[in-house]
């Protein structure tokens, strides 16, 4: 399916996110679950309309927990869907629905009915999910930017809808009030302007990059910025792509490696520009620059941590080793950031 991405701006009064000292900040977005999965959970639970707020805005009802399946599988009148529910308890590779939402249980498991209470308490919280800022204060006051992937995928014949990305693309209109807190990140610009930065941030993980650049126009820092940027085709997901390029023409952005995934007949990602430029970016480093990665941690930031690794070895000369506890000083001198999710 398309993987469509947003960039959103609200408004927002808090002092916090008017700090021009603090540009590194995450916004926590108070969600709800989709109407439509409510409206059908409680169909299939045959519960009265006053269970609809505790549904709504107080449980995930997306991510069940073990615990569920467990009270799930001891109410279940069916041996054979007892002993499934009991296979999907223990995590066995054999056991289906895999990654089911709550409809996907009470579809599954008709015989499957605790007592309504029961159930209700064994579901998770719905928690606030985080999002990198992708504005500085002294750029837009008294607003955020975020840059949102919204998820959404197509398993047994449903599509299904990320909790908070798709309230905030399709369900969070203008005009209508979005709970939201401010809370302040590790992740953050150094407190000398001239120290060099590289940031490596494919996809929506450009978020907190563009708040740094933001900031560092809007204060003329004159440290050296490198950003690694990627995603599937130049065309399509280039992410704030004139602003970058304008900022990259006007000097603000030192440089900028961009890499696309779909648009040759070789696969590039940014690891591989970081290897493709390993002489230069060893000789930022060692000029004192701080390396910053933001976005996914299954793979991305992974292979980002082996090529500097990589990098470290084919241009400090270093063993396996002597790279490895390198890494692990950078990050103690906080010169090794990561935000990933």
């Amino acid at each position: 399916m398309a993987r469509p991405r947003m960039c959103g701006r609200w408004c927002w009064t808090s002092a916090a996110a008017a700090s021009p000292t603090s540009p590194a900040i995450l916004l926590g977005v108070i969600v709800e679950n989709d109407p439509a999965l409510v409206d059908a959970v409680m169909v299939a639970l045959g519960a009265e309309d006053a269970l609809r707020p505790t549904l709504s805005v107080e449980k995930d009802i997306a991510r069940p927990l073990d615990r569920t399946t467990d009270l799930l599988a001891g109410a279940a009148k069916d041996p054979r869907e007892a002993a499934m529910l009991r296979k999907l308890s223990d995590g066995d590779d054999d056991a289906e629905p895999k990654e089911a939402d709550l409809l996907d249980l009470l579809t599954a498991f008709p015989s499957a009915r605790p007592p309504v209470a029961d159930l209700v308490a064994s579901l998770p919280a719905l928690k606030p999910r985080l999002y990198s800022i992708a504005s500085s204060p002294l750029a837009v006051p008294g607003q955020v930017e975020l840059c949102v992937g919204v998820v959404r995928a197509e398993r047994r014949g449903r599509v299904r809808d990320g909790v908070a990305s798709c309230h905030l693309g399709f369900r969070a209109a203008p005009g209508l009030p979005l709970k939201a807190y401010v809370q302040t990140s590790h992740f953050r610009l150094p407190v000398d302007p001239g120290t060099p930065i590289i940031m490596v941030g494919p996809g929506t993980g450009i978020a907190p990059f563009r708040a740094f650049l933001q900031h560092r126009v809007a204060t003329g820092a004159r440290g050296r910025s490198w950003l690694f940027f990627g995603d599937q085709r130049g065309a399509t997901d280039f992410l704030y792509g004139e602003e970058l390029t304008g900022w990259q023409k006007d000097g603000a952005l030192t440089r900028l490696s961009l890499a696309w995934s779909r648009d040759g007949a070789r696969k590039v990602y940014v690891q591989d520009r970081m290897r493709e430029a390993a002489g230069d970016l060893w000789r930022w480093l060692q000029d004192g620059a701080q390396f910053y990665v933001c976005g996914d941690a299954s793979r991305m930031a992974k292979d980002v941590d082996a090529a500097l690794r990589g990098i470290a070895m084919q241009q400090g000369g270093m063993n396996a080793d002597q790279a490895r506890d390198w890494i692990v000083a950078l990050a103690r001198q906080h010169r090794y950031q990561r935000d990933v999710y």
